[in-house]
C-alpha cells in the first residue's frame, strides 16, 4: 500500500514543498508561524518513516519503495530511487535528527528565522535524497544541492569567522565532487546507463579501478573528513550554528561512508583490496592523531569536531577491514561484523556528537558573549543539573561506555580487526584511552568544582523543549547500546550483497 503513494518521494519533497510555506510567513513578526510550520512538517517526516521501517522486507537486499520515472531523455537520466538496509536506516536517522534540529532551533534562532528553517528542511530533503537515489546523476544532484542550504546556515547564522569557514566548507566539498562526476561519467560510457546498480561487477583493469577509486576517494574522503582533507571541519563546525554543527556530526560526515559503501567498494572492489592498506593507515592516524589534537584544544567545539573525525575513523576502517579479514581468517562472519559496525558507528555517533553540539549550543546562548572557551565555564551542573546529567550520558557515549552507543559499533570494529591483525585493533583500541582523556577533561573543568565566572549564576536549567530534546536523543543512546538487533536485522541482508559485490575473484578463490 505504501509503495503505491510514492512514499519515499513524499520524505523527500514534504521538507523542500515545507521550507516554500514556511519563506511564505515572511519576516520575524510571524517567526512562531514559521517555528509551528517546520515543526510540523519535520514531525510528519518522521512519523512516515514508521510505514517505510513496518513494511520494508530484512531479508531482501534488493531495492524496496522504488520509483523509476525517465527524466533527462537524451542521457537516459532517471528519477529513480529506492532503499536498502542501510539506506533505510540513514533515511530514518536523517529524519530522526531534523526534527531535533528544527526542535533546538526554535528556542535558538531569533532573526531570520524562517530563513533558517526553510535551510534546514530543503537541507534534509536533500540528504534523503542521496541516501535513496539509484540513478547516479540524481544521486550527484542531491549531493550538491545539500551544500547551498549548509553554506548559507553557516553564513548566515554562524559566529564571528563565518564567512571564511562557510567558503572553506563550500570549495572543500564541491571541488572534491566534481572528480566524482567524472568518474560517473566514465561510468556511464562504459555501461550506457546511470543505473547505480548497472556499474556493479563491470570487469575494469586494475588501473582503470585505481584511477577511479581515487576520484571516488577525493569525494567521499572529504565528507567523511579523512586525514588529510579534514581541516575545514573544524571551522565549519566552530563556526556553524548549533544546527548547522548536529546536522554536519550527525549526518553530513556519514554520507562520505555512505559514498564508500555504495560506489567505491562494489565498483571497483579490485582496487580497494589493492588500496585497503592506505585507508586503513589514514583511519588509524585519525583515530590516534586526531584524537591527540582533540586533547589540546581549548574550544568545547573545536574539540567534539576533532572527535567525530577520529570516531569517523572507526567507520572507514571497519569498512576496508574486510578485505584483510576475509585474506587472513576466509570468514565471512567476521567481515559482517565490521561492516555492521562501521554502519553502527555511523548512527552511534549522530546521537553522542549531535547531543554534545546541541549542549555546547545551549551553554554559549545563555552566556553574555556566546563563549565556547572550555576555562570561561565550571561548576554548571550547580546551576543546570538535569543538563549535567543528560551531557554526561553523551559525554559517556562519545567514551564508548558499555551499554550505550558508542561502545556497540566501536567494539564490533575492534574485535572483527583482531581477528586479522592484532596491531591495527590494539591502535584503534587506543581510542578508549583518548576519547577518555579529552571527553571527560571537558566534562570535568565545565560541570564541575565550584562556579567559576559570575556570569553563570545566572544560568538557568534546561527548557521543557531542550528536555524534549535530550530525551529523544538518551532514548537512542540507550535502545542502540542495549538492544541494536532491530538496525542489524534491517542491515543483515544488505551487508551480505555488498560484500559478494565487493569481493575480488582473487580473495573469493
Amino acid at each position: 500500500m505504501f509503495s503505491n503513494i510514492h512514499l519515499l518521494s513524499v520524505l523527500i519533497w514534504l521538507p523542500v514543498l515545507g521550507a516554500v510555506a514556511v519563506l511564505f510567513t515572511g519576516g520575524d513578526e510571524h517567526a512562531k508561524t514559521a517555528r509551528w510550520i517546520a515543526a510540523t512538517v519535520a514531525f510528519i517526516n518522521l512519523a512516515l518513516c514508521i510505514p517505510l521501517y513496518m513494511n520494508f522486507d530484512p531479508t531482501l537486499y534488493t531495492m524496496q519503495f522504488t520509483e523509476d520515472t525517465l527524466w533527462i531523455r537524451a542521457y537516459k537520466i532517471h528519477y529513480a530511487i529506492g532503499v536498502d538496509g542501510i539506506s533505510l536506516a540513514m533515511v530514518i536517522l536523517t529524519n530522526f535528527t531534523g526534527l531535533l534540529v528544527i526542535l533546538a532551533g526554535c528556542e535558538a534562532i531569533k532573526v531570520r528565522v524562517a530563513q533558517y528553517m526553510a535551510a534546514f528542511l530543503v537541507m534534509q530533503g536533500m540528504m534523503i535524497g542521496v541516501f535513496a537515489a539509484t540513478d547516479a546523476i540524481l544521486f550527484y544532484v542531491f549531493w550538491e544541492g545539500m551544500l547551498i542550504p549548509m553554506y548559507l546556515s553557516i553564513g548566515m547564522w554562524g559566529s564571528a569567522n563565518r564567512s571564511y569557514a562557510s567558503i572553506k566548507f563550500f570549495l572543500y566539498t564541491f571541488l572534491g565532487s566534481i572528480l566524482m562526476l567524472i568518474a560517473l561519467l566514465y561510468l556511464y560510457n562504459q555501461t550506457g546507463t546511470f543505473d547505480i546498480q548497472k556499474f556493479y561487477g563491470l570487469g575494469l583493469s586494475t588501473r582503470i579501478q585505481e584511477i577511479l577509486f581515487f576520484a571516488f576517494f577525493l569525494a567521499f574522503a572529504v565528507k567523511v573528513p579523512m586525514f588529510p582533507v579534514h581541516t575545514w571541519l573544524p571551522d565549519a563546525h566552530t563556526e556553524a550554528p548549533s544546527g548547522g554543527s548536529v546536522v554536519l556530526a550527525a549526518l553530513m560526515l556519514k554520507l562520505g561512508i555512505y559514498g564508500f559503501l555504495r560506489f567505491s567498494m562494489p565498483i571497483v572492489p579490485q582496487a580497494c583490496e589493492q588500496l585497503a592498506w592506505f585507508m586503513i593507515t589514514l583511519s588509524l592516524i585519525a583515530i590516534v592523531y586526531i584524537g591527540l589534537i582533540a586533547i589540546v584544544q581549548t574550544d568545547m567545539k573545536k574539540l567534539i569536531a576533532y572527535s567525530s573525525i577520529a570516531h569517523m575513523g572507526f567507520a572507514t576502517l571497519g569498512c576496508f577491514m574486510v578485505y584483510d579479514i576475509i585474506r587472513h581468517t576466509s570468514s565471512y562472519q567476521d567481515a559482517y561484523m565490521s561492516l555492521e559496525g562501521a554502519v553502527i558507528q555511523m548512527i552511534a555517533h549522530a546521537f553522542g556528537s549531535g547531543a554534545m553540539f546541541l549542549g555546547v549550543g545551549i551553554l554559549a546562548d545563555r552566556f553574555y558573549n556566546h563563549s565556547r572557551l572550555i576555562k570561561d565555564y565550571g561548576g554548571i551542573a550547580n546551576r543546570m543539573p538535569v543538563f549535567a546529567a543528560f551531557f554526561m550520558l553523551f559525554a559517556m557515549s562519545n567514551v564508548g561506555l558499555p551499554g550505550t552507543a558508542g561502545f556497540v559499533g566501536e567494539f564490533m570494529v575492534i574485535v572483527s580487526a583482531f581477528q586479522a591483525h592484532f596491531w591495527v585493533a590494539f591502535i584503534a583500541a587506543l581510542t578508549l584511552i583518548l576519547a577518555a582523556s579529552y571527553t571527560l577533561w571537558m566534562v570535568k573543568r565545565v560541570f564541575f568544582g565550584p562556579i567559576s565566572n559570575n556570569h553563570l549564576v545566572e544560568f538557568q536549567d534546561i527548557t521543557w523543549l531542550e528536555k524534549t530534546n535530550y530525551s529523544l536523543l538518551a532514548i537512542g543512546v540507550f535502545f542502540l547500546g542495549l538492544y541494536p538487533a532491530p538496525v542489524l536485522n534491517v542491515l543483515h541482508s544488505t551487508i551480505g550483497h555488498l560484500l559478494s559485490e565487493s569481493m575480488p575473484l582473487s580473495i573469493v578463490h
